[in-house]
């Protein structure tokens, strides 16, 4: 392929692959068609063959003749890519790159050259360029160094949000993303969760320590149209103080001291997807006041930034904290409560919960026993009637470090085994025939995994009927 004078391709951009519904096929990845993209050339036909070859697959195409005009548009709207001359009238586009870093730019930028000499390309990548297109070039050129802008971006964002999910010690992590038990509390909290989670209300969840908050957060975003979307969480009070806002924000480079690169915060590696704020109450007053802008403007500020970027995020936040109360004292802003209570889960403690914690124990000694590799331990009449009788304060996440310390010593505490109560409840569980119902119907439920259907197919009985009994055992 050529180039004209105006050092744009000769030919025209060839026609993308139309799908059934005649739009182009994501043949260059999935995410181009959901990307907007800034084109800054002072080359008209050099700008016309790009907005030809990227317009119908792409979400938003803006282009720009100079590097003033494209500063006024980064200004109003956030760009994933920005596909840069190197050589235009006035300033270049490495120089016209590097200020903008040092203001706050966020996107990755693709470089444009005719000359591909090694001094160009070291001030390129210093100044933050992560892609060069050698001109002339063909359509499918310029595709994929975007294609690959955009998939190095979410592998950024997914691998940072792994690290942080490992640096996070979670007590949740066998039960992630599902509910267990079936008392009335935990049933009730399912139902509003089915409601909830296609909306893109607020939540708010209380509860405490332990109650699994975590889990509900994470059932809201399981079942929503963010699912397959990062879901981020973050416990406030595991930041320092001084270290929060560049946490959730990001920053630039130079914004404090030790900040030697430029980072994002982790509402941009939620973005599309969930922003879990555990122990909201904790937030300092400054930091509550510009979270309340976040939320209403879904936009954020990078500490050292002169710009803002915008933030497609579903909100979900927990606290074991009375917030009213917070607020009465004055340590929680009025506004802020407000704002994020549209909508609120409160979860029961276990020892409210009856016999979910045979259930929980059960799902624990399972799981746990294969993570070790040492043998199950028997759970009796006696100790059964132990943990159903225990007041557990520390909630699920007490019953499950129970659970681990049992199999290490390969017994249950003697504070769990009260032979008097467990004879008692042993000889009624031998006796009456309803708990003993009651008990084998639910241990089938839980061996399929919550499958009513399929439990009542192995019972022999109607799915009917599993309802029904769940519906009297909830009364």
């Amino acid at each position: 392929m050529r180039s004209t004078a105006m050092g744009a391709p000769e030919l025209a951009a060839p026609s993308p692959a139309a799908q059934p519904d005649g739009k182009p096929g994501p043949e260059f990845g999935p995410w181009l068609e959901k990307a907007s993209i800034l084109i800054v050339d002072d080359e008209p036909g050099m700008r016309n063959f790009l907005v030809r070859t990227l317009g119908p697959r792409a979400k938003r195409v803006e282009e720009a003749a100079d590097c003033e005009e494209a500063t006024k548009l980064l200004d109003q709207h956030h760009f994933d890519v920005v596909i840069l001359d190197n050589i235009m009238p006035g300033k270049s586009g490495v120089e016209w790159l590097t200020e903008q870093r040092e203001i706050g730019f966020f996107s990755d930028a693709i470089l444009m050259t005719a000359y591909a000499d090694l001094d160009t390309a070291i001030k390129a990548l210093r100044a933050g360029a992560v892609d060069f297109v050698l001109k002339p070039f063909r359509s499918n050129q310029i595709l994929n160094a975007v294609a690959r802008c955009l998939d190095r971006m979410r592998l950024r964002r997914e691998n940072h949000v792994l690290r942080h999910e490992l640096r996070a010690t979670s007590d949740h992590v066998l039960l992630r993303d599902k509910l267990i038990g079936y008392s009335a509390q935990i049933q009730e909290i399912r139902e509003t969760i089915a409601r909830v989670a296609p909306l893109p209300t607020s939540i708010l969840i209380s509860g405490e320590s332990g109650t699994g908050k975590e889990v509900t957060a994470r059932s809201l975003h399981a079942l929503s149209d963010r699912a397959e979307k990062p879901f981020v969480p973050i416990n406030c009070a595991a930041i320092p103080s001084e270290m929060i806002e560049a946490e959730l924000f990001g920053h630039l480079k130079g914004a404090f001291t030790g900040a030697q690169t430029t980072r994002d915060g982790l509402f941009m590696h939620a973005q599309g997807g969930t922003l879990f704020l555990d122990e909201v109450g904790e937030l300092s007053l400054a930091t509550q006041s510009k979270l309340l802008r976040a939320i209403e403007s879904r936009r954020i500020r990078p500490v050292g930034s002169e710009r803002e970027a915008p933030v497609d995020l579903r909100f979900v936040f927990a606290t074991n904290a009375d917030l009213e109360a917070e607020v009465e004292a004055g340590r929680f802003r009025a506004d802020l409560f407000y704002r994020i209570n549209v909508m609120h889960i409160a979860m029961p403690p276990l020892r409210e919960r009856g016999d979910d914690v045979l259930e929980l124990a059960s799902l624990f000694m399972s799981k746990l026993s294969k993570q070790l590799g040492v043998p199950q331990v028997a759970m009796d009449g006696a100790v059964r009637a132990g943990l159903t009788r225990y007041d557990w304060p520390g909630n699920v996440r007490e019953l499950r470090n129970l659970v681990e310390r049992t199999l290490i010593l390969g017994r249950f505490p003697a504070e769990f085994r009260d032979e008097q109560a467990g004879a008692e409840g042993h000889a009624d569980h031998d006796e009456t025939l309803e708990e003993m119902e009651r008990r084998h119907i639910m241990a089938m439920v839980h061996k399929t995994d919550g499958n009513r259907n399929e439990a009542a197919r192995r019972l022999g009985i109607s799915r009917k009927t599993i309802d029904r009994k769940f519906a009297d055992w909830a009364d």
